[in-house]
């Protein structure tokens, strides 16, 4: 799809692009430190809220990359800005793992267990998922409880393939109370890339979006007038990518290929 220019600021998504599992993926370092010593902004943003950032930050720093955590955005930090800046005081029945609670409690929030109770359902990828918090989500929603979740992804990479995400739990909460979801604050919504943009102090054409999915990192650049990569190390092969409506501006096999942008 021809040379890739350079650009001022660069958004990597994680899993299935820099790394998959604890195995960091060909050319990510080497790519990430040529970017830097050329002067390029570079963040890693993530979907996934079952780390914190610092989580996050420290995994690249182990796997050979040096992070602070101010250069990672992730799902369960943006849901904490938006509903900080709209329902500050909101009491939140969550449906997630414990650093999506730290993440919550540390803006603020305070976090329930009795659904009734809650003015807002928190609903985020959950490998504690249960019949208990589906029950809780249904009674807060018959209390007029509202639906905000973090992430649209229906599988997350993992080391010998795939593992249901945040989709699973939304298609549950919303099929046990006949309610739609109001506001799912990750990648593709414009939401996450804002947070992002101000974080880096650029605009969207300053920057290239570069990640393994279509329906999210790809559609996030394409939809914000920002170039987006596919790199083919995640969850998308070539056939999946002729096959989709979502059209990448650049195709890699590998991180790699953009050391020579530019």
């Amino acid at each position: 799809m021809g040379h890739i220019p350079a650009f001022r600021g660069y958004i990597f998504d994680l899993d299935g692009t820099v790394y998959r599992g604890d195995r960091l993926l060909p050319g990510a370092r080497e790519t990430i430190e040529g970017l830097r010593a050329a002067g390029r902004r570079v963040v890693f943003l993530s979907n996934k809220p079952i780390d914190t950032r610092e989580s996050y930050a420290r995994k690249l720093r182990c796997l050979g990359v040096p992070t602070r955590t101010a250069d990672v955005i992730n799902s369960s930090f943006v849901l904490a800005r938006y509903l900080g800046a709209r329902t500050p005081r909101a009491r939140l029945f969550v449906i997630g793992e414990r650093p999506l609670l730290a993440e919550l409690r540390r803006a603020g929030f305070r976090i329930v267990a009795d659904g009734d109770q809650a003015d807002w359902v928190v609903i985020a990828f959950d490998r504690t998922f249960d019949y208990a918090k589906l029950t809780g989500a249904l009674h807060a929603v018959r209390r007029g409880a509202r639906l905000i979740a973090t992430n649209p992804d229906r599988t997350c990479p993992v080391e010998g393939g795939e593992i249901p995400d945040c989709a699973a739990m939304i298609g549950a909460v919303e099929g046990a109370t006949a309610t739609r979801v109001e506001v799912i604050v990750g990648k593709p919504s414009r939401i996450t890339l804002d947070v992002c943009l101000a974080q880096m102090g650029l605009r969207a054409r300053d920057c290239l979006m570069i990640g393994d999915r279509l329906e999210t990192d790809i559609r996030m650049g394409r939809e914000a007038g920002m170039a987006a990569a596919l790199v083919l190390t995640g969850v998308t092969d070539r056939r999946a990518l002729r096959r989709s409506p979502i059209k990448p501006d650049y195709v890699l096999g590998d991180l790699r290929e953009l050391l020579g942008a530019g």
